[in-house]
């Protein structure tokens, strides 16, 4: 299993809105030692969303989709996520408790479409208006506020995937390389992957802004015991290249 993240939006790509969960899910993933393997902005377009979601749903990855939930013109993904799973919309009958709870009343059927989720799926509380995003498989769909969004997703982790925290053992090391470009350094890179499976290196060239010295960060990630020996032979193999290196400085 993966860690995706699908974030909705025309406000976003038209520059509306600045995206502030794609770094956000990074830090709540670190946090439980996990990380997110892939991201993908959608416009509101439900013919590219629901196919977005019928090629996930067909993955094992877990999905957390951000906006789109709402009740008005442009929010899509509810009815998207039922047409890419191939089922009808229907009331949930927790959401609607909920929403009847938070609104009285003063429930109407416009706010009750809130709660209308694909069949076979399981709410996700909000703590902050009672209005619950909902799961599908390993889908979770959150509204796109911040202050409703994250405290979501991190109980859907806590909730459900605590096995898999701290499950992948990854290290990673890094080394500042001056005097070598990156076509001298890659031979270098393709090497240490080919010898140790599962291991992959990375270059992140610099050239020079603002009067700083040219270099490259140049690393390695995987599982710990290959980050320490071929952080080791890097370094050696940077030298024998006539390069020189040094430690990455602490942030």
């Amino acid at each position: 299993m993966g860690f995706g993240a699908l974030i909705i939006g025309d406000e976003i790509l038209r520059g509306k809105r600045q995206d502030k969960h794609f770094a956000r899910l990074i830090d709540i993933l670190a946090a439980r030692g996990l990380r997110l393997d892939w991201a993908q902005y959608l416009g509101d377009d439900p013919a590219l969303i629901t196919a977005t979601l019928r090629r996930t749903f067909a993955s094992e990855d877990i999905v957390f989709s951000f906006g789109g939930i709402g009740a008005t013109p442009d929010d899509h993904t509810r009815a998207c996520a039922a047409r890419a799973a191939g089922v009808e919309l229907q009331l949930h009958p927790q959401a609607e408790a909920e929403m009847r709870a938070r609104w009285g009343a003063e429930t109407t059927e416009l706010r009750l479409k809130m709660g209308e989720f694909p069949r076979g799926s399981n709410i996700i509380p909000n703590a902050y208006n009672r209005v619950p995003g909902f799961s599908l498989g390993h889908h979770h769909f959150v509204p796109g506020f911040p202050v409703m969004a994250w405290p979501m997703v991190e109980w859907v982790l806590d909730k459900l995937y605590a096995h898999l925290f701290h499950a992948r053992s990854e290290g990673e090391a890094a080394i500042i390389v001056y005097e070598l470009p990156e076509s001298t350094v890659t031979p270098l890179m393709i090497e240490l992957e080919a010898r140790y499976p599962g291991l992959k290196t990375f270059s992140l060239p610099s050239v020079g802004e603002g009067g700083e010295r040219r270099h490259i960060e140049l690393g390695v990630r995987g599982a710990p015991a290959d980050v320490a020996r071929a952080i080791a032979e890097m370094k050696s193999g940077v030298v024998s290249l006539g390069g020189a290196w040094e430690a990455l400085p602490v942030k």
